[in-house]
């Protein structure tokens, strides 16, 4: 319209009344603009005919030849490289117009194309914009609708003003001109809050197996799973930015907000984060859509969230194993250091105070467990034979590790040149349990008190277990345990080298 209107303005907008403007925008025929539907006319015959037609010239002097071609990217790479000649070089007065959904198809077919284009991206309409254009629209026709109502139909059209109008219309023509929220979902198949209000409800609570009960009934009500799935989507999403910013602008009703937002403080970011992670792996893998029966990986992705386990803090791990956060040092991976040195000083006080209040609460637990091992101690004369205090510990029963007593007491023992006792034990179930080297280090913290030291344990496996006889050591168990976790996890060992761990069980 801008190329061929006598009267178009000086910022180059045409002005919509003369007879070339009015046939053009009514969708009449024009001799000047030619549409061309790319899916039907794709071949390379096509293309010479478009290339033949282009060299003709306009209509009336100071008129522009325009060729529209329609999702260009069907056209074929003979088609393209028989249109390049003339893309290069154009006659006078004429324009190309290639209109396409996906211009990557244009880029992987025909890439010497677009460097002879001015390419125009048109972004996706807002929602604001389309509820308010759906608005006018039913103003025209005589009828209204609430803005909730609209916001829906926007928000499912996705960007497109004509996928709205057309869902608009939908939903007026199965209602009888009526248009509200709950018609719009039911003609649209969309699930209502308060179902998504009821699954937050058992992922957090439980029990676990409400999951199948919720899906039975969205799948007996006839909503459509997977228009279920894109919205647990938006309400995993809603959720995680009320949780992050509880101020956040999310375009839910106000009551639905409320009870998310309520809801959303049940769970930490980062449990919202993975939950959200594993809803969008779901699509990425492409499961859902290549599933005939969508509910089994749906049911499957409610029940991991619901299994899913709560995030625990470092911090708070730290204190319940009994260990000291250095998060607020200076020598802690998460401190910051101080390079002037100024806030030192005045931290000072107060972390001596703490490592007071540290050092007298260990020394009261140093003065408990002193107690009860003096009170165990008393009864027990250590023995210097070895083996007669082998045999004492097993009958006491005292630090015998749960199940193994009879399977001990049937081991044969002997002491060894160094003072150490080699324990030969039976063939039997047991037997993997003792190449434990938390198994060793109980049996002689047990045997401690018997025998007045630390034993030095070695244990004698048959040929069957050891390929051949020998004897294993901590360190030996230590090793093979090593190896068993690297085989089944080749990147621990990289982790154990570069962090320094230590094999504690």
């Amino acid at each position: 319209m801008a190329l061929n209107c006598p009267d178009r303005t000086d910022e180059g907008e045409p002005c919509g009344e003369c007879e070339s403007c009015t046939r053009i925008w009514g969708g009449h025929t024009a001799l000047d603009v030619v549409e061309i539907d790319a899916a039907s006319n794709r071949g390379v015959d096509d293309a010479r005919d478009l290339r033949e037609r282009a060299m003709y010239a306009p209509s009336a002097e100071g008129r522009t030849k325009v060729y529209i071609v329609d999702e260009a990217h069907m056209l074929t790479r003979e088609a393209w490289n028989a249109l390049l000649k003339i893309l290069e070089e154009p006659p006078p007065r004429v324009i190309f117009v290639f209109a396409t959904t996906e211009p990557q198809k244009i880029q992987q077919a025909a890439a010497p194309i677009l460097s002879r284009c001015q390419r125009f991206d048109f972004r996706r309409i807002g929602v604001p914009d389309i509820v308010a254009r759906l608005s006018t629209v039913l103003e025209q026709e005589g009828a209204s609708s609430p803005e909730d109502a609209l916001r829906v139909i926007a928000r499912k059209a996705d960007g497109g003003m004509r996928d709205a109008l057309s869902l608009l219309d939908q939903v007026i023509s199965l209602t009888g001109g009526e248009v509200d929220l709950d018609s719009v979902r039911r003609v649209l198949g969309l699930v209502e809050d308060e179902r998504y209000i009821d699954l937050v409800d058992v992922l957090r609570n439980g029990p676990h197996e409400a999951v199948f009960g919720l899906v039975q009934h969205l799948v007996d009500e006839g909503y459509d799973l997977v228009e279920f799935y894109h919205g647990l989507l938006d309400v995993l999403r809603t959720m995680l930015r009320l949780r992050l910013s509880p101020e956040a602008d999310v375009d839910v009703q106000d009551d639905v907000r409320a009870q998310l937002a309520d809801r959303a403080e049940a769970f930490a970011p980062g449990d919202l984060v993975r939950m959200l992670s594993a809803a969008v792996d779901l699509e990425t893998q492409g499961s859902l859509r290549r599933s005939s029966n969508p509910r089994l990986p749906i049911e499957m992705l409610l029940l991991r969230m619901s299994f899913l386990d709560k995030t625990v803090g470092l911090e708070e791990l730290i204190t319940a194993l009994g260990g000291e956060s250095k998060t607020n040092d200076g020598e802690g991976s998460g401190g910051t250091a101080d390079p002037k040195g100024e806030g030192a000083a005045a931290a000072a006080p107060e972390e001596e105070q703490a490592k007071a209040l540290r050092s007298s609460s260990v020394a009261e637990e140093d003065a408990v467990a002193g107690q009860d091992q003096l009170s165990v101690t008393e009864l027990i004369t250590p023995s210097d034979d070895i083996c007669e205090a082998w045999a004492r510990w097993v009958v006491s029963g005292r630090g015998v590790p749960s199940g193994l007593g009879p399977f001990l007491q049937s081991a044969s023992v002997s002491e060894e040149s160094d003072g150490g006792l080699l324990i030969t034990p039976l063939p039997g179930p047991a037997m993997e349990r003792l190449g434990r080297s938390a198994v060793i280090e109980a049996i002689c913290e047990g045997m401690t008190p018997f025998l007045g030291r630390m034993p030095i344990l070695r244990v004698a496996l048959p040929e069957d277990d050891r390929g051949g006889g020998g004897r294993i050591t901590r360190e030996e168990v230590h090793a093979d345990t090593l190896k068993a976790l690297y085989r089944q996890e080749p990147r621990l060992e990289r982790a154990v080298k570069e962090l320094d761990l230590e094999l504690m069980e």
